[in-house]
């Protein structure tokens, strides 16, 4: 029997909230019925180009009986407010990285959900990726061995593209800046590949854009099974860049934007080039998450994953404020 796609309303209209949607489409497993906005043009606007209703309020969009889930795309430090709501409403939330910007508010809201018996999933793409799902599956057979470091990068252009008094540039909205911004997809893929963080050393500036918010960004990451990681976070590179190399005592796999996959073996005189098909990262996660509603299976990323996500950028967010090391476990007892 074929499942009817689950019936989906948006909150929050921005340039993601229609990476979103175009992804929803390409699915076919979900249907975007409503959407909202505090701004009319933008909730208009959207509802003509996905041929969805615009529902005058939030309160409106949640008493709609025939929406199963939302899609939730609105200002991190207002994630609480809407992800509760949205629960008690016996909503389902897909709610986009991260949870939120304090433990305090990302328990609360897991908690909403749970207890409302809802499902919470947290978009977190990057993890899906082909080449770090090939690198995770060679891990897990042991291909690499003892895993002892890795580096990453993830820079981003936005000179020309700053917007004046836009949350993701605010502190409030956004602490940390670029490290918590974007930052944060590496630290997690650096956590699925090498293991869970301990403690994290971090430094930032503010070198090319306005506003308030650090545009560069640098961490030490120390994990739990001894190895340790980089990352340098970005806003002001000349293009986008994004570098993911893995060592282990038997192999090392290396990953560039620009170059694909390649691995190295212990012994070996020459770099392999690894063939992987690009998949629909966004899709997935999806789909997943509308199964989990349906009763098959469960998130990836639930609130409990993606709050121990969020300590370990808080940490670096408090080491750069301090300038010390700090432990996951001090921002989690702290909270």
């Amino acid at each position: 029997m074929t499942t009817a796609p689950l019936r989906v309303a948006c909150i929050g209209m921005g340039w993601w909230s229609d990476v979103l949607a175009d992804a929803i489409k390409r699915s076919g497993k979900l249907e975007i019925v409503s959407c909202y906005s505090r701004s009319h043009d933008k909730r208009q606007a959207f509802a003509q180009k996905y041929g969805c209703a615009a529902a005058a309020s939030y309160t409106a969009m949640l008493e709609d009986r025939s929406i199963e889930a939302i899609i939730n795309t609105t200002p991190n430090n207002i994630h609480l407010d809407t992800t509760t709501a949205a629960a008690k409403a016996g909503k389902h939330v897909f709610l986009d990285k991260p949870i939120a910007t304090t433990i305090a508010d990302a328990r609360a809201l897991t908690e909403a959900c749970r207890k409302r018996k809802v499902v919470l999933a947290l978009g977190y793409q990057r993890r899906r990726e082909s080449h770090f799902r090939w690198i995770r599956e060679r891990i897990d057979n042991g291909e690499f061995g003892k895993l002892v470091n890795g580096e990453s990068n993830i820079s981003r252009d936005r000179l020309g593209q700053f917007e004046e008094g836009h949350w993701r540039y605010s502190a409030e909205g956004m602490p940390g800046g670029v490290m918590l911004q974007i930052g944060i997809h590496y630290t997690d893929v650096l956590e699925y590949l090498l293991g869970p963080i301990e403690a994290v050393s971090a430094s930032v500036a503010q070198l090319v854009l306005p506003g308030e918010n650090p545009d560069v960004a640098s961490m030490v990451l120390e994990h739990e099974n001894g190895a340790r990681s980089t990352l340098n976070a970005s806003y002001a590179s000349a293009g986008e860049y994004y570098l993911m190399n893995i060592y282990g005592k038997e192999a090392t796999a290396y990953y560039e934007s620009h170059l694909g996959l390649r691995l190295q073996k212990r012994g070996a005189k020459y770099v392999n080039l690894v063939p992987c098909a690009q998949n629909d990262t966004i899709v997935e996660e999806l789909e997943e998450f509308a199964a989990a509603v349906q009763g098959e299976g469960e998130p990836e990323m639930d609130g409990e994953r993606a709050t121990a996500s969020l300590a370990v950028l808080l940490a670096g967010i408090k080491s750069a404020e301090e300038g010390r090391r700090v432990t996951v476990a001090e921002i989690l007892n702290d909270a």
